[in-house]
């Protein structure tokens, strides 16, 4: 989207026939709040947590899992983009209910049906297989330390009961890292989500691919990515690999070093057997949808995709004509390593008769100093408050 001295903030666009219905939740990041919205772009309810809110989505019991902004001192970590301190459980008054601290822990999280969490994390690669990785470049200030990442499975009490570390199950020829992205890591994971039969579907930026894991035998018997044959399906630092009821798989291709062609995001659905795109979304004029980082796409049961641009704050729906059908853009902006910023790491949206939702006030009243400072475009920068 691109970026006018008077953007327009709030709901832009919404064509009540054809978008789906229903509430969306995101959260700023670097902000301490996640955000529920209702279609026509108006606030019914946030969650605060001081600790910040990087990354949240509705669990079945109708509490908030998040993660939070990194610690202050992580062993270097807290300088890479998605780390996090924190995971939390949140009830539908902010009041943590369960909590899981591990400065290692980054981007991505699920709670299984047992009750466990998978959740991606940074640990440092051994030599023996440091000295196998190629591409990359290096600079003096990343130090020593190579990060891997691994997949860290969990009980309610917080205690490993599985790990995968990516690193002995890469294949360097394959793996290898795009010689613009930096040598400090092997592979950077993004997404991290559960197949129908329990694999993992986890997408790797700096290599440019999404994989399926096996988590009995720890082997990786899928991927997709930067070795596909032409450009046309070849990925370039996608994120939010996410598995569809119909078998297909959607990625969100930022497309930030796409060879031989401008920088522009396009959403995949991708069919896994065949390996062809089924549908595709990128924008009439390719420049106007793009984004560096992040972002993310979900199909909606109408048959929608609900995206998130990032970098610019920018959330909408488009109908399977690629046609755009709902549209917000972030009013909030806070202090980033990348300076003043929107951006937006995922967000979700869930249908207005959800049980969820039931008995919960979802009126604007109790928001309608923000909601009227949204419509004027007026919102402080770095604002926390309800």
């Amino acid at each position: 989207m691109t970026w006018i001295r008077n953007r327009p903030l709030g709901l832009v666009y919404r064509d009540p026939e054809r978008a789906f219905g229903g509430y969306t939740l995101y959260s700023s990041v670097t902000g301490k709040n996640a955000t529920l919205l209702d279609d026509e772009g108006r606030v019914v309810h946030r969650w605060f947590q001081h600790e910040g809110i990087q990354h949240a989505h509705l669990l079945d019991n109708g509490h908030l899992l998040v993660q939070t902004a990194p610690f202050r001192y992580a062993e270097g970590r807290q300088n890479m983009g998605g780390n996090a301190g924190a995971m939390m459980e949140l009830d539908w008054d902010s009041n943590v209910v369960w909590a899981y601290r591990n400065p290692a822990q980054h981007h991505a999280y699920e709670r299984l049906a047992n009750g466990n969490h998978i959740v991606l994390a940074w640990y440092p690669i051994p030599d023996e297989y440091r000295q196998t990785v190629q591409g990359g470049h290096h600079d003096p200030k990343d130090g020593d330390v190579m990060w891997g990442d691994s997949v860290l499975e969990i009980d309610p009490s917080g205690f490993v009961v599985r790990r995968w570390n990516s690193w002995e199950h890469f294949d360097p020829e394959l793996d290898r890292i795009c010689p613009l992205e930096s040598h400090k890591e092997w592979g950077h994971a993004n997404s991290l989500t559960t197949t129908p039969n329990g694999d993992w579907l986890i997408s790797f930026r700096a290599t440019s691919q999404v994989v399926i894991v096996d988590p009995e035998t720890g082997a990786i018997t899928w991927r997709f990515g930067a070795e596909e044959e032409s450009l046309e399906t070849a990925l370039s630092h996608q994120h939010a690999a996410t598995w569809l009821d119909n078998g297909n798989i959607l990625i969100f291709d930022n497309g930030c070093h796409r060879p031989h062609a401008p920088a522009y995001s396009r959403v995949l659905e991708v069919n896994p057997e065949t390996r062809e795109t089924v549908w595709k979304y990128q924008a009439d004029v390719i420049l106007a949808f793009f984004s560096y980082m992040c972002s993310g796409a979900s199909r909606l049961p109408n048959g929608n995709t609900f995206i998130t641009e990032s970098s610019t704050g920018r959330l909408f729906e488009v109908s399977p004509a690629g046609e755009t059908v709902w549209e917000f853009v972030s009013p909030f902006h806070y202090a980033s390593r990348f300076g003043r910023t929107p951006y937006v790491f995922r967000a979700y949206r869930y249908a207005k008769d959800d049980d969820r939702f039931v008995g919960r006030d979802l009126s604007t009243a109790r928001y309608a100093s923000l909601n009227d400072m949204i419509t004027k475009g007026r919102v402080p920068d770095n604002y926390h408050g309800n």
